[in-house]
């Protein structure tokens, strides 16, 4: 484990993540279309946000590393979908990822390809899907990851076990008070099995202020500052690491340039350095030096998602649950085919997304679960998908027939 880190760190992680959004399938087009994605939406999405999102704010990350010589590090997980789609519309962006991960102060994590909840259905399709990111991250940035970040930071006990024996040595999962308890999460924790999986939780609190918060003019704490946020970090009881987890998407899209997001982040680590003893760090760096501080234990399986912090997002209500199962009802059909064409329709089919799209949920933060959401109704996603579904099954049991 190596010898104790005295230092408090602090440990950017951000989600990269598109998905293929599928096009309006009507019930007539079931068995004379096999094309099942809005090209043109899919196009126009990822080269707005390349354009409001990712270019600069690798651009800033790239600065800044630069600036404070090593010193300010990061990391990424960035999905196969989303790759995908950098390749077709934005490859410059692929590029400036390569340009971050050559300076030595990026960690790149692994996790499904295709965003999927596989973990919660398939064990070996779940292992399929790491192994294929593992694959394209090896292919494109020349290194294999060592942590696993799952699909929204879904996380159980049984989820660890398979992560562990996919041979990761941590996991980034949610620090959830009701697995968390009194126990605070700026701390290393292990798998309840003392498997050798570690454990690295997510701060909400101070994870949201920045993703969710920064910008709403009815916060108390309106406006975020670089000098605010770190008189929190120094006023907190004395933290091994603060793990900040956010989808990147907030600098430039989520919170848009002209709230100042991408300022705060330019200044935040000047004031770090200054007014605190808080270091950077990657994930692998925290598993390497700090000591675990207890076990963990979930056998609900916990996300990082709303409030209740749990995968009713994506299988909370009868329709969910109903295409869920559906499309992994198919997975022993689909790869006897042996047809690859199937095989990745299929696997772009599990895209959790699809799901989200279903959503019932309209509490106090229902608003998220609206954003870039196509459908009208969670109904009308349903019905789509559905459709689709209908029509693949057509094309799986023509390739049967061949």
């Amino acid at each position: 484990m190596g010898e104790k880190n005295s230092a408090k760190n602090i440990c950017f992680y951000f989600q990269v993540h598109q998905p293929f959004r599928l096009r309006t399938y009507r019930f007539f087009d079931i068995g004379q279309s096999h094309h099942y994605y809005d090209d043109v939406q899919n196009k126009w999405l990822c080269r707005r946000i390349a354009d409001k999102c990712y270019l600069p704010a690798n651009a800033l990350i790239l600065e800044l590393i630069r600036k404070y010589e090593g010193k300010f590090k990061v990391a990424y997980s960035i999905t196969g979908t989303a790759l995908e789609q950098f390749k077709l519309y934005c490859p410059e962006v692929i590029s400036s990822f390569q340009e971050l991960v050559k300076t030595g102060c990026v960690e790149l994590l692994g996790e499904t390809y295709m965003h999927s909840l596989a973990a919660l259905k398939s064990e070996k399709e779940f292992a399929k899907q790491v192994k294929m990111h593992g694959d394209l991250m090896e292919e494109l940035f020349g290194v294999k990851p060592q942590v696993f970040r799952n699909t929204e930071l879904i996380y159980s006990d049984e989820i660890g076990r398979m992560v562990r024996r996919l041979g990761f040595k941590a996991q980034c999962i949610e620090g959830a008070k009701q697995m968390l308890g009194w126990r605070s999460p700026n701390f290393i924790y292990e798998h309840r099995d003392h498997n050798g999986l570690k454990l690295l939780c997510k701060n909400y609190q101070l994870s949201d202020d920045i993703a969710f918060r920064f910008s709403q003019h009815s916060w108390a704490e309106f406006p975020l500052t670089g000098d605010k946020y770190v008189l929190w970090l120094n006023a907190l009881e004395n933290p091994d690491c603060v793990n900040l987890f956010m989808d990147y998407e907030t600098f430039g899209e989520h919170q848009w340039k002209e709230t100042g997001i991408f300022e705060f982040l330019r200044h935040l680590p000047e004031r770090v350095f200054a007014d605190s003893d808080f270091s950077f760090a990657t994930p692998s760096m925290l598993v390497d030096s700090l000591e675990v501080k207890d076990t963990l234990s979930t056998v609900s399986p916990l996300s990082w998602a709303d409030e209740e912090r749990d995968i009713s997002a994506w299988l909370g209500n009868d329709i969910q649950n109903d295409a869920f199962d559906q499309i992994y009802a198919l997975e022993e059909q689909v790869k006897s085919s042996e047809n690859e064409d199937l095989i990745s329709v299929w696997r772009h089919l599990q895209t959790s997304d699809n799901f989200y799209y279903m959503c019932t949920k309209w509490f106090s933060d229902g608003d998220v679960h609206k954003y870039f959401n196509h459908y009208s109704s969670p109904y009308e996603a349903y019905v789509n998908y559905m459709n689709i579904l209908s029509d693949f099954r057509l094309s799986i049991e023509a390739k049967h027939k061949d």
